[in-house]
């Protein structure tokens, strides 16, 4: 019974979004997505025309094969058509948009990216901004969980996550100009809301991704960061999340699903974050 109630309410979608960049949205996309597959069916999307959650999740050989066959994509799902063969345009196959990530006993996929992302956005006369959110409730229905990975520029890109999500994911580093891109996402919030005031969206929480090392001091600058991060959150009413996630050389390796004998505490760790954050949106 339990299963059927989920199934019948529909994913949780949780979109990934700082409106700056370098604060480690792909790598936190990636390690939540990979952990919470061994629980439950995860779609992870990759919105960001960078392309880098594809590229974390897919094998390098894949990935080379999905750019040079130009295999569908995010960009085939906003068309909602192949483009023309020698015969004629045809309807966007479910089963090779969505591709499974190797690993994962079918219950991790992928809507990869492609460079050419933005470039077919800004030729096209107007894109439509709901298109993934009525893709992930008409298609998505037996999924538990929706994880979408975005660019960190207030754009369309912004726009469409914000149609298909439930709560939005905050990462961010200890560094100078730490909270420069919250003031921006607050006001994208606020303007969604204002225009779709039938929607619930909101912040599920703030991961602190901090450069430094699991038990080290913080420096002045990373004190002085901190601190900032916490007013401009309790400001805005963002829940900052319990636990950080601490440099590692073992995260890379797990955001690509490599796991070496030796990864030190980053999996533990991060076993912690992944935890904290299902239990912060109902997983």
């Amino acid at each position: 019974m339990p299963n059927k109630r989920k199934r019948k309410k529909g994913p949780v979608v949780v979109s990934v979004i700082n409106l700056k960049g370098g604060v480690g949205k792909t790598t936190l996309a990636a390690l939540l997505a990979r952990y919470i597959a061994r629980k439950l069916s995860v779609l992870a999307v990759d919105l960001d025309p960078q392309a880098n959650l594809s590229q974390a999740l897919m094998t390098e050989n894949d990935y080379k094969r999905f750019m040079e066959d130009r295999q569908p994509s995010i960009v085939e799902l906003f068309r909602g058509y192949l483009p023309p063969s020698p015969e004629r345009p045809a309807p966007v196959p479910l089963d090779r948009v969505i591709r499974t990530v190797v690993g994962h006993r079918d219950n991790l996929h992928l809507i990869p990216s492609r460079f050419d992302f933005s470039d077919y956005l800004i030729s096209s006369i107007k894109p439509d901004e709901r298109v993934l959110a009525r893709f992930i409730a008409q298609e998505m229905r037996e999924r538990g969980l929706v994880l979408i990975d975005c660019a960190p520029t207030e754009s369309i890109f912004t726009r469409t996550a914000y149609h298909a999500s439930r709560y939005i994911l905050v990462p961010v580093r200890t560094e100078f100009f730490s909270t420069i891109g919250f003031p921006l996402l607050q006001e994208s919030l606020k303007k969604f809301k204002f225009d779709n005031p039938g929607h619930a969206i909101d912040v599920c929480g703030v991961l602190i991704n901090n450069s430094g090392t699991s038990g080290a001091e913080k420096g002045p600058h990373q004190r002085a960061a901190l601190k900032d991060i916490r007013e401009k959150a309790k400001e805005y009413g963002w829940r900052i999340m319990e636990r950080e996630l601490f440099f590692s050389r073992g995260y890379p390796k797990m955001m690509k699903d490599v796991y070496p004998t030796f990864l030190g505490n980053a999996q533990s760790e991060f076993d912690g974050i992944a935890d904290e954050f299902m239990t912060m949106v109902g997983l």
